[in-house]
C-alpha cells in the first residue's frame, strides 16, 4: 500500500508538473511567458502573449494532465485488486491534489507554475464528474455577471468540495477525501491572493 501510494503521488505530480503553457510559448513564439502579464504558466497568461491557439492548446492539455493523473491512480488501484472503493476513491483525490500541486509548483521551472484552475478541473472530472459540472455553470454565472475570471475561478473552487459532497455517493465523501478536495480548493484561492488584492482595489481586469 506505502509503494502504491509512493508511486500514484510521483507520477500524478510529475504529470501536473509538466508546463505547457512554458513550452508552448517558448517553442513556438521564442518567448518566456513568464515575462508576460501576472507570470503564471496557465492559459489566461499565455493569451496575454497574443497567441489564442496556444493559449486554448494549454488550458487542454493542462485539464488533460490533471485527467491522465487521476485516472492513472484508478487504474493502478484496480490493478493491484484493493477491493476497498474507499481507498481507490482516496487514492484517486490525492492523485488529483498531487497534479494540482504538480502545476503550481513545477519542479522545472524552480517550483514556480501556474494557478492550477485548469488541471483541477481535468483532475476532478474524472473523480467527481457531476460535482465539476455545477461547479463549472457556476463558474459562468459568476464571469457573466462580473466579468472577472479570477473571480468565477475562485468562487467555484470555493463551492466545489460542497458539491462533491452533495452530489457524490458517501463512499467517495470520506472525511480524507474531502479534506484532499478542500486543501485543492484552498491551494487555487490562495494562488490567486494578487488577483483578490486587485478585485478588493478595483483594478482587476475584466474579461471581455
Amino acid at each position: 500500500m506505502i509503494k502504491l501510494t509512493l508511486i500514484i503521488v510521483v507520477v500524478s505530480y510529475l504529470l501536473g508538473s509538466i508546463p505547457f503553457g512554458y513550452l508552448f510559448v517558448r517553442i513556438f513564439r521564442g518567448q518566456d511567458v513568464r515575462q508576460t502579464g501576472s507570470g503564471n504558466i496557465g492559459a489566461t497568461n499565455v493569451a496575454r502573449t497574443g497567441s489564442k491557439g496556444l493559449a486554448i492548446a494549454t488550458l487542454l492539455l493542462d485539464a488533460l494532465k490533471g485527467y491522465a493523473a487521476v485516472r492513472f491512480a484508478f487504474w493502478l488501484a484496480e490493478s493491484s485488486n484493493l477491493a476497498d472503493s474507499q481507498t481507490i476513491f482516496l487514492l484517486a483525490a490525492l492523485a488529483a491534489f498531487c497534479a494540482i500541486v504538480g502545476h503550481m509548483f513545477t519542479a522545472w521551472l524552480g517550483f514556480k507554475g501556474g494557478k492550477g484552475v485548469a488541471t483541477a478541473v481535468g483532475a476532478f472530472a474524472a473523480l467527481a464528474p457531476r460535482a465539476i459540472v455545477v461547479a463549472l455553470v457556476l463558474f459562468v454565472i459568476v464571469v457573466a455577471i462580473t466579468r472577472y475570471i479570477s473571480l468565477g475561478s475562485m468562487v467555484a473552487a470555493a463551492a466545489f468540495p460542497l458539491l462533491v459532497k452533495w452530489l457524490n455517493p458517501t463512499d467517495r465523501t470520506t472525511v480524507p477525501i474531502l479534506l484532499l478536495i478542500a486543501a485543492s480548493s484552498l491551494l487555487i484561492i490562495i494562488r490567486h491572493k494578487d488577483n483578490i488584492q486587485r478585485l478588493l482595489a478595483g483594478t482587476e481586469n475584466r474579461w471581455r
